[in-house]
């Protein structure tokens, strides 16, 4: 069985949760600043992405990151383009952790429009891709946010996330739809329900065989999105924490039938470059294990 198969099937068969350690250029400061770095100990973004992929490295070489709590990891570009411990960064995750590797690939969002923020163009995508799939990247997330229960708007953001997705598809990877709600949005469960049915139309018209995984901020409505869950087109649904605290997400997530997690600032709240190694590892640990149990119901 070739390694994408292998990963295709953890997914579909076993227990675990998404590691989003995805933090880009603009959300890197804040991410380092959580970690305990502030922006007065470093000079220029090369110094900066030098400090987040120590912090990363940190993270996935720590005794308590592996593959028997961890599905996958989604990682930026820019990590995996670099090494953990001499190994190209994917490889190092599958073939030492055996968490499966996944690549963010937009370019961030749009100015406000219509109540929700497009993605920007992605005009390099089909060699970025030809690239992670070279690299044994399985997948690929691209983020859109929903700020309003606008119905002209969530539906140009979901036909926006699946035009992507078929090309993302057509490069042999699998696609994951993030359109996030915003935890703030004035009518949340509105633009829930009007997100789910969107992705439903589109999802039924994915041709046969043709697989998604989707990014979903955890709902108003408890286990809304079953429907998806189900879906022979859907290989999982995970949930952002959106900007709730570990704790608030992972007892929203509870409460969802077949949801698991992709978490970022959640999964590294408490962790500090100040900790010695020991009460890091504890620290994660006892963060991936309140995570994973969550991702069990």
């Amino acid at each position: 069985m070739s390694n994408f198969e292998q990963q295709k099937a953890k997914f579909r068969t076993q227990a675990g949760f998404i590691a989003a350690l995805d933090q880009s250029g603009g959300s890197t400061p804040k991410a380092l600043k959580l970690y305990g770095i502030a922006e007065s100990e470093y000079s220029g973004e090369a110094q900066m992405m030098d400090l987040i992929h120590a912090m990363r490295t940190r993270i996935i070489t720590s005794p308590s990151f592996n593959g028997e709590r961890i599905l996958g990891a989604i990682l930026f570009e820019n990590t995996m383009d670099r090494a953990i411990l001499g190994r190209p960064t994917a490889e190092y995750l599958w073939e030492v952790k055996k968490v499966v590797p996944i690549l963010k690939v937009d370019k961030g969002i749009e100015a406000e429009a219509n109540g929700v923020q497009r993605m920007k163009p992605m005009p390099g995508l089909d060699k970025l891709l030809d690239r992670a799939r070279a690299k044994g990247i399985f997948g690929t997330k691209m983020r859109s946010v929903i700020k309003q229960a606008n119905p002209d708007g969530i539906r140009a953001v979901v036909d926006q996330q699946f035009e992507v997705a078929r090309q993302i598809i057509a490069a042999g990877l699998v696609p994951i739809i993030e359109p996030e709600v915003d935890i703030h949005c004035p009518d949340k469960a509105a633009a829930e329900d009007l997100l789910k049915a969107e992705i439903t139309r589109q999802l039924d018209q994915l041709p046969e065989g043709q697989l998604v995984m989707l990014k979903l901020t955890l709902p108003e409505r408890d286990n809304l999105y079953a429907d998806l869950i189900a879906h022979p087109k859907v290989l999982k649904v995970v949930a952002l924490s959106g900007g709730y605290s570990r704790e608030e997400a992972n007892t929203r997530l509870a409460r969802q039938k077949g949801m698991v997690a992709s978490f970022s600032r959640a999964l590294t709240e408490g962790l500090s470059a100040q900790q010695s190694e020991q009460e890091f590892d504890a620290a994660l640990d006892q963060a991936i294990e309140s995570i994973y149990q969550a991702s069990k119901t």
